[in-house]
């Protein structure tokens, strides 16, 4: 009887031993899920932020603006509520974007920017996340660092920093550790980042400051130059996203625009086509494509004869434009493919990315630098 009490109490001991550990294993695990939420990866780009938290995916898209009040020095808005204020302000309150070319050129305003972005996509954290931002591939060591520094400010603890190319391409769902070549042409806001990519590193690569800000410059110079009509940067960019081509639409498109007349200085009402934006959007996209073939030029013979069988593919929203797969493919000769979610790639890529950080050192990701891993 006695044995069997003991060995009750023992099992008593053993059970409650096991609600402990379970206790405990509980504890470590709401810690770990608390620390993978810690991890924020952020497209910081010239027109748009996404913001990726790991284990939930992209949960914020919102415009690079900020409202600010100039007598106070105060920030009043940012994203989608700061940009509807573009054009439209009173004397004391300026909206402006913080970034320009891919770059920060106000640095205050984009330290202030990327605090309401981490608080609005991770809440009140006691804990410091670790962030990491895509920098365009042409970036210099001090506009690098103004991005570093301008991150550590806003509260993150760790910054680590990845090329928008690279991250397009994981985002885009390519292997990019493979023995292979692999073409990504990511057109922005503000950049156009071109690289070939191999073995987990940057093989040849291009970055010019002509992107879809340019795109909307264009616009606004042919409305401006062949109706003597002034429109906005907001009616330039809406014209772009619905009628911008590059290539003859099977039936043209056609959408009437306001703008102000500079004979008389009244409204006006004018009728733009989309075979008109091919002509308004040359410029640029000839630059863009002399750039694709300089890259091309300077990729190794091996490399070239993998990317003529894998083809070329193309994120970000300026590659939405009609027909600019058939226009590069037309140029090149190789076949060209617009990613699946194009806009979203570079945002996607660095989210897989940060499942990584463990084995990354802080500072500028070169992965074929790093250990070889698999996203």
């Amino acid at each position: 009887m006695s044995g069997n009490g003991k060995k009750t109490v023992k099992k008593g001991n053993n059970s409650s031993g096991t609600a402990k550990n379970g206790g405990a294993k509980g504890l470590l695990s709401r810690f770990r899920n608390l620390q993978f939420n810690r991890n924020i990866g952020i497209d910081l780009g010239t027109a748009t932020v996404l913001v990726y938290v790991q284990g939930k995916g992209i949960v914020l898209e919102e415009p690079s603006v900020v409202a600010i009040d100039t007598t106070t020095d105060r920030i009043l808005k940012v994203g989608t509520e700061a940009q509807q204020m573009l054009g439209r302000t009173p004397g004391n309150i300026v909206a402006v974007r913080p970034l320009r070319d891919g770059v920060i050129s106000q640095y205050e305003v984009t330290l202030k920017m990327i605090q309401y972005f981490i608080r609005r996509a991770c809440g009140n954290m006691f804990f410091q996340p670790r962030v990491m931002i895509c920098i365009p591939s042409g970036i210099t060591e001090v506009e690098e660092r103004a991005v570093r520094d301008a991150a550590h400010e806003a509260g993150a603890q760790k910054v680590y920093l990845i090329e928008e190319p690279t991250a397009a391409a994981i985002g885009a769902g390519l292997d990019i550790y493979a023995p292979n070549g692999n073409m990504v042409i990511d057109i922005g806001g503000g950049t156009t980042d071109i690289a070939v990519l191999s073995l987990g590193g940057v093989v040849v690569s291009e970055s010019i400051k002509i992107a879809g800000d340019k795109f909307d410059e264009a616009i606004m110079s042919y409305v401006r130059r062949k109706y003597r009509v002034l429109i906005g940067e907001r009616t330039a960019e809406a014209l772009k996203k619905r009628i911008g081509a590059v290539y003859d639409h099977p039936e043209p498109k056609y959408v009437e625009v306001k703008g102000r007349c500079m004979t008389q200085g009244l409204p006006k009402l004018i009728t733009l086509s989309s075979r008109e934006m091919i002509e308004a959007l040359a410029e640029p996209i000839s630059a863009i494509l002399n750039a694709i073939c300089m890259v091309i030029e300077r990729t190794p013979p091996e490399l070239l004869g993998d990317i003529l069988r894998n083809g070329i593919v193309m994120t970000g929203g300026g590659s939405m434009l009609y027909g600019f797969d058939q226009l590069v493919t037309r140029a090149t000769g190789i076949k060209t493919r617009v990613a699946e979610d194009a806009v979203s790639c570079v945002a996607i890529g660095t989210g897989k990315s940060l499942d990584h950080l463990d084995m990354l050192r802080e500072g500028t990701i070169n992965l074929s630098n790093e250990r070889k891993i698999r996203l």
